[in-house]
């Protein structure tokens, strides 16, 4: 990992006030669905969170007295890629450095992997250029509701660029 992740400020002294279980074993699956609809992160109900955590290489959640604040996973092979998903925070500790925490987590466990992802909300880029991921030229996906997602801004329909023909710079069809 470069140092613009290191420079970033993670690992900031928000994580002492809470407590972290990296094991989906005794989490309430009620309560993690809770937060993520108020997160919000959608509603994704108790069984399809057994099963997506369940099959995550790296899981974190986070208590404040008791009460599931935070939560993250990853998806990763081991060596060549790992995927970031499902950061939420509870909104009363939103703003406060728990996300980033979360964040810098979850990456601490990935190390070694040649590559760390993360599909990122529409208006959460910053938060996470600030973290040092940088914005992917090349990334593609298939969707299940697509037009749900065009809608969302989370996929652009738009067919891509035609540069210009060398024989004519300014006719991009040649």
């Amino acid at each position: 990992m470069d140092d613009r992740y290191l420079a970033a400020g993670v690992g900031s002294t928000a994580a002492q006030s809470y407590s972290w279980v990296d094991d989906l074993a005794d989490i309430d699956l009620a309560e993690l669905s809770n937060l993520y609809r108020i997160a919000p992160l959608g509603n994704k109900p108790p069984h399809i969170l057994e099963t997506v955590f369940g099959n995550s290489r790296f899981v974190s959640f986070v208590y404040s007295a008791g009460t599931l604040v935070g939560a993250g996973r990853v998806l990763a092979d081991g060596l060549d890629c790992a995927y970031i998903a499902d950061i939420a925070v509870h909104p009363g500790h939103q703003g406060h450095g728990l996300g980033t925490d979360i964040i810098d987590r979850l990456v601490q466990r990935c190390r070694g992997h040649r590559k760390i992802l993360l599909y990122a909300n529409p208006g959460t880029e910053d938060f996470y250029r600030r973290l040092g991921f940088l914005p992917m030229t090349t990334a593609m996906a298939i969707w299940h509701d697509t037009e749900t997602a065009i809608g969302k801004g989370l996929l652009d329909p738009r067919p891509p660029e035609t540069p210009p023909s060398p024989s004519n710079p300014s006719d991009p069809q040649h």
